[in-house]
């Protein structure tokens, strides 16, 4: 498999090795490969993550289009599984059609498997959404984990048990005792945690025991090697023996799963120190895990700064808590389990009010930080941090929402993610909040509520729902009025342009809005909503056709945005100002336009303003009969669109420009050619096609001899099968192969030969033929 196909999908790489199972493995990729959904049922510990992760690392190769995670374990809201699943599947929503059919239209064609992981306490919304895209997407395979099937028609369940474990009551050798999954288990994470481990005739009855007394429960045992480096594993079994008879008598009518959960939890509790255990606790208030100056912000309690460090660190060598890498941060989480027992003794501390009190407190500060800082050199920065502190910045909103005397709240931090979600794509996560957070009556400060009702009308607009937008900021207008706040009065009139610009019906009325707010915002000082007006200034004067008034925009956001470090506005402005230029005939003065607004949108990994670019590069190439380039930029500018859920035609000015020019290309190009180049771009990456868009590699469709992409040995051998015209069955029986792997070849092949059809294949493979001759 080549690196690029590794990387087709988002399921982690495994960090320890993956020990038995190997009936559960089969049995999973069996049910999978006859039946569309497959749900992994079973008690929590069992190892459910770790078997779905397994299988679908192993069955990448069968799915064309990626092995996708979504997990659900943090996520609290169901209305919001379908975002969970489009941000995981880098869907970046800009569209009022709704995620459900956002996901329905982008997994449409795709050959694809979906993890859905930890799905028991959301089991109606996933079951739902689950339901809604089989119907709809022939090709997609879904495997979840649950604790509980999702119970909907074609689902196959398959029960994950404990691992095998020897019966203590009948001596083995260590031999012997290997065989045994939950020992085999032991024995591999003892070595990790204590070099040079061993089972030996000494210690093998005592491991089995230990193995016996946990039930074969892979999370269980993985806790207790952890505590090798302090203990022998008769220590261990003896606290074992004590813990279990003492929970068992007075938790008799919990479930068996929760009892041995319990038993290991509470006995890595107890081996914590009195600071370990009370920071447990109140980092259980944590959604999808934390960085470190969030710990010391929230959870420090009489713990120094220095203090909490050393106590995280404690627990991570404890197994307490997984620490994980995020680019150039650490970050640091608890699992499920462990999360639900802090969660619990936080609550029987009498701390958890106020703990969760000082999260939401502190994580409107890193909002209003972040937004404070929009403008600014640490801009990127700010995007990465928010992007990873979602399911916190969530939970914060959740509890400030669920309660009515929070709500300004929930106003502030909505109003300081704005920018994020404006700019990174999440439209309908942003509605979703605004939403809920202005659906109370209006007793909050009338400045966040203006801010607010600004913000959900430019979100709406921008998804065309244009009476709703239109509604937002009436509401607003009077609101502005009202209270004579001559900056609130600048914000709606702001919003007033914006919405007539995308109405399309009054480019006149939009520039006036726009040049009044601009004078507010530059007097006062305010760079961020000059800037916004600005862009409205120079987006206006292109759909008129003002080249020179358009290019004047764009030179004085450069100068702003340059002043203090920004770089998503600026790719803004350049295609603003370029879409001017190309209207006017200018192609090389757009062209460099956009391929420095290019440059800067990837800095930002913002996807909706290089598919813009994107577009625009290709009717330029289009205009000068470059059609191969226009309908490679067609297809990456399109896969773009997909991925945010939206076409490009938010702006009804540019309405037709697309068609035609597509048309054209087509034409030029001739049909099997265009769908070829079309797909070549639609399959490339994002860094790919911005490359390509960039010119700073080349990549050709059909490639010579000299460069063409490498195959494997066995897959040039399927290559020239297929030139031999024989079908996937006939391949595997040739290569004795199984059918599914036979495709897989094929699939890959035409994935890195960029091709569509097998005929192209046998085209290719006699061109190397002759190649070779030469």
């Amino acid at each position: 498999m080549s690196a690029a196909q590794r990387k087709l999908g988002n399921v982690p790489c495994e960090l320890t090795s993956f020990v038995g199972r190997r009936r559960e493995a089969a049995e999973t990729k069996r049910l999978l490969s006859v039946s569309r959904l497959l749900t992994l049922t079973g008690i929590g510990g069992v190892g459910k993550t770790r078997l779905a992760l397994r299988v679908a690392d192993d069955a990448r190769r069968a799915f064309a289009n990626g092995v996708w995670l979504v997990g659900f374990g943090e996520l609290q809201a169901p209305e919001l599984v379908e975002e969970a699943v489009a941000s995981a599947l880098g869907v970046r929503e800009q569209s009022a059609s709704g995620t459900s059919s956002i996901l329905q239209r982008h997994l449409h064609d795709q050959q694809l498997l979906l993890v859905l992981d930890n799905c028991e306490h959301l089991v109606d919304a996933v079951a739902a959404l689950a339901e809604s895209l089989l119907k709809t997407c022939p090709k997609l395979r879904i495997l979840a984990t649950s604790r509980e099937p999702l119970g909907i028609d074609g689902e196959a369940t398959l029960r994950v048990p404990p691992l095998p474990f020897p019966d203590s009551s009948r001596p083995s050798p260590p031999a012997g005792l290997a065989r045994y999954d939950s020992v085999a288990l032991f024995a591999e994470r003892a070595s990790r945690a204590l070099p040079g481990f061993a089972i030996t005739d000494d210690n093998g009855s005592t491991i089995a025991r230990i193995c016996e007394r946990l039930d074969g429960l892979p999370l269980p045992i993985e806790l207790a090697t952890a505590r090798l480096r302090a203990m022998t594993a008769q220590q261990i079994l003896d606290r074992l023996t004590d813990r279990y008879t003492l929970l068992t008598s007075s938790t008799r009518g919990a479930p068996s799963r929760q009892q041995t959960l319990r038993l290991c939890v509470d006995w890595s509790y107890d081996l914590c120190t009195p600071d370990e255990r009370a920071l447990w606790g109140r980092l259980a208030v944590f959604a999808g895990g934390f960085e470190l100056d969030s710990a010391e912000g929230i959870c420090a309690g009489d713990l120094a700064p220095d203090d909490v460090l050393d106590v995280v660190a404690s627990l991570v060598d404890k197994s307490i808590l997984i620490r994980e890498e995020a680019g150039d941060v650490v970050r640091f989480r608890l699992l499920d389990t462990l999360r639900d027992y802090g969660l619990e003794r936080l609550r029987e501390s009498g701390e958890y009010d106020s703990v969760r009190r000082k999260h939401r407190d502190w994580f409107e500060r890193l909002a209003s930080d972040a937004r404070s800082g929009w403008i600014g050199p640490r801009q990127l920065e700010w995007v990465a941090r928010l992007n990873r502190e979602q399911p916190n910045l969530r939970e914060a909103l959740e509890f400030s929402v669920r309660q009515p005397t929070e709500n300004e709240s929930a106003l502030r931090i909505a109003n300081a993610l704005y920018l994020f979600w404006r700019s990174f794509g999440l439209l309908n996560e942003g509605r979703h909040w605004f939403d809920r957070a202005l659906t109370p009556a209006p007793t909050a400060d009338t400045a966040e509520r203006i801010t607010a009702l600004h913000a959900a009308g430019m979100l709406a607009g921008a998804q065309g729902d244009l009476e709703v937008a239109r509604a937002f900021v009436e509401e607003g207008r009077v609101l502005a009025d009202r209270s004579g706040d001559t900056s609130m009065r600048a914000l709606v009139t702001s919003a007033e342009g914006f919405i007539s610009l995308f109405r399309g019906d009054d480019l006149a009325y939009a520039l006036a809005c726009f040049e009044s707010a601009r004078e507010v915002f530059h007097t006062e000082g305010d760079s961020l909503q000059e800037i916004w007006a600005l862009l409205g200034l120079g987006l206006a004067s292109a759909h008129l056709g003002d080249v020179t008034r358009a290019v004047d925009y764009q030179r004085k956001i450069q100068e702003i945005t340059e002043a203090h470090g920004e770089s998503v506005y600026r790719g803004w402005s350049l295609w603003t100002a370029a879409l001017a230029m190309w209207q006017r005939g200018e192609h090389e003065r757009a062209n460099d336009f956009l391929q420095d607004g290019l440059r800067q949108t990837r800095r930002a990994d913002d996807r909706i303003n290089s598919a813009w670019c994107m577009q625009i590069l290709a009717w330029i190439a289009a205009d000068d009969h470059s059609p191969e380039r226009a309908a490679t930029l067609m297809g990456a500018a399109e896969a773009l669109w997909q991925g945010v859920g939206s076409p490009a035609e938010v702006f009804p000015q540019l309405a037709g420009h697309q068609d035609e020019r597509e048309r054209r290309t087509r034409r030029d190009l001739g049909g099997k050619a265009f769908d070829t180049a079309f797909r070549h771009g639609s399959s490339l990456s994002f860094g790919d096609a911005v490359a390509f868009a960039l010119n700073e590699r080349p990549r050709p469709i059909a490639q010579s001899h000299s460069d063409n992409p490498s195959l494997s040995r066995r897959e040039r051998q399927v290559a020239e099968l297929v030139a031999e015209g024989l079908t996937n069955k006939a391949i595997a029986t040739t290569l004795v192969i199984s059918q599914r792997t036979a495709q897989g070849h094929v699939e890959h092949i035409l994935v890195k030969l960029g091709f569509s059809s097998r005929a192209q294949i046998a085209a290719w493979v006699v061109e190397q033929g002759q190649s070779d001759q030469i």
